[in-house]
């Protein structure tokens, strides 16, 4: 990697709205985020103690121990794709991230689709994660389980765990609405609190698995069987419980999202994308690793059904065990928190460029918040929607975890996908890349590799699996592949319909600095 062999340097108060008028637009959100503010924003959305403990049941139940290959699998492919992200946080400091990202490299069409997309994407996803709480806080206690008794605690596979899923996961989505209302400076103090504490949780948690340990690295070689009932044997599994991984790998370019929100974001936006995936492959796999090496029974049905909270509690007791739940449920809270602060941010980008119906309104910012409230009303308001029309359905987890991802490896693809092309014609990097990331001479086999992996994860995802999907409704078995064929013909009928807008949001020529 390069960076043109010259130094950022740091700017001075004021440069960051100069840079942005650059771009055409004007400093309307509050610049106030700093440099752990950046990362936390990224480290929050993928979310160790939220994606590893409510899915890691899925994993373990799908391919055995020996899914956690999936782990270093998935990174390698996500980080070439956040490789690619870091160089484009670096040049285009804009609220929206991948949205604003394909709009420079991409015909109009393409960075439309790669908005609209994502946007149900963020609103599936933050519906996913609040969900969440089911896993964790009926199992620190029985007072959570509104809906149902002991037997539903923690589980989301029975029909009062389904109906209590949806009741904690609204009262979730009522709270992040009502602080990304308030401003970014409330949600970055919850959102830094919320990621102290994940990381220092999970560093404590790894070393009190560790000193536990009573079997060796093996374990993960073990199938436990899984293969069994596939037509192509242990790889049919492992490619079903690879969706685990793949569901905490995504949402790192939040970072790019805040960018107009963040001090001097051409330096800080592109370290944090890098470092928040980083982080959250080390802290994950070195906590998955240990907790099988730890737990008492390693063939325990409940592993694969309770998952993460049951390893914890067999093995290091009920007390201490709760105490890192609860970690997990703040986890979960920061995590839903920055899916919708990312959402809102996309909303906003795209309304400014008259890319949505009643864009002027939309894009509004609070002059007393500095924050655009309507996007934060959408993106609540339709999460809860999602929710209640869900509820009492018990596929809801898994079908709305594979739908989420599935809505988010697209518009990546629309970011990669053209990069390479323009890669492939010597237009990336531009001449006036500047001191910024610049990967040099290893782009295009990292840009490459970025988009055959998202190419075939979109794919693996959205396979109609009867071990994800169930095979009862054709509905449930095609229903990621149907609902994202819904969503991209209504978004290319809205485009049709305001495509005079979006030619007018085409990339602006950037100012030259006097």
């Amino acid at each position: 990697m390069s960076t043109s062999g010259k130094t950022a340097t740091p700017r001075q108060p004021g440069q960051d709205s100069h840079d942005l008028a650059r771009f055409g637009y004007r400093q309307e959100l509050e610049r106030s985020l700093g440099s752990f503010s950046s990362f936390a924003a990224g480290f929050s959305y993928i979310s160790i103690m939220t994606g590893v403990f409510q899915l890691f049941g899925f994993g373990f139940g799908a391919g055995g121990p020996a899914f956690i290959w999936s782990w270093p699998l998935v990174f390698l492919g996500q980080l070439a794709v956040a490789l690619c992200f870091a160089e484009m946080a670096g040049q285009f400091p804009l609220a929206g991230g991948v949205y604003q990202w394909s709009k420079q490299i991409a015909r109009p069409v393409t960075s439309w689709m790669s908005g609209w997309i994502m946007a149900i994407g963020a609103v599936v996803t933050a519906a996913a994660v609040a969900v969440a709480y089911q896993v964790i806080l009926p199992q620190v206690s029985l007072a959570f389980e509104i809906v149902g008794g002991a037997s539903d605690a923690g589980a989301t596979t029975t029909p009062n765990g389904a109906k209590n899923a949806i009741l904690l996961a609204l009262g979730l989505v009522v709270f992040t609405t009502l602080v990304n209302i308030i401003g970014v400076r409330l949600m970055a103090k919850i959102n830094n609190f919320g990621v102290a504490v994940e990381l220092i949780g999970v560093t404590l948690l790894i070393v009190m698995l560790a000193v536990h340990i009573h079997r060796g690295p093996q374990v993960v070689m073990t199938t436990a069987g899984t293969g069994a009932g596939h037509s192509t044997g242990y790889l049919g599994a492992f490619l079903v419980a690879s969706i685990m991984s793949a569901y905490v790998f995504y949402g790192f370019d939040t970072a790019g999202s805040l960018a107009e929100e963040t001090k001097e974001p051409r330096r800080h936006a592109p370290r944090a994308i890098i470092r928040a995936l980083t982080a959250a492959f080390l802290a994950g796999g070195l906590l998955m690793l240990v907790g099988m090496m730890a737990v008492g029974d390693i063939n325990a049905q409940q592993l694969g059904t309770l998952g993460m909270p049951y390893l914890l509690k067999s093995t290091l007791g009920t007390g201490l065990g709760d105490a890192f739940l609860v970690c997990s449920a703040i986890a979960i809270t920061v995590c839903c928190l920055a899916v919708q602060t990312a959402a809102i941010r996309l909303l906003f980008a795209m309304a400014r460029d008259g890319r949505l119906p009643f864009g002027k309104h939309i894009a509004k910012v609070s002059p007393r918040s500095k924050t655009p409230v309507a996007p934060a009303l959408i993106t609540g308001v339709l999460t809860i929607a999602l929710l209640l029309v869900n509820i009492g359905n018990q596929r809801v987890f898994y079908i709305l975890t594979s739908v989420a991802i599935i809505l988010f490896y697209i518009p990546y693809l629309m970011v990669t996908g053209p990069m390479l092309l323009r890669r492939l014609r010597g237009e990336w990097p531009r001449p006036d890349h500047g001191p910024y990331l610049n990967l040099g001479r290893w782009g295009t086999p990292v840009n490459a590799f970025a988009v055959l992996y998202g190419a075939a994860m979109t794919v693996n995802l959205a396979w109609p699996r009867a071990s994800v999907y169930g095979n009862d409704h054709w509905y449930y078995q095609w229903g990621a592949i149907v609902f994202t064929a819904v969503i991209t013909a209504v978004g290319l009928g809205l485009y049709l319909r305001y495509r005079r807008g979006v030619a007018a949001a085409a990339p602006l020529e950037l100012v030259p600095e006097t």
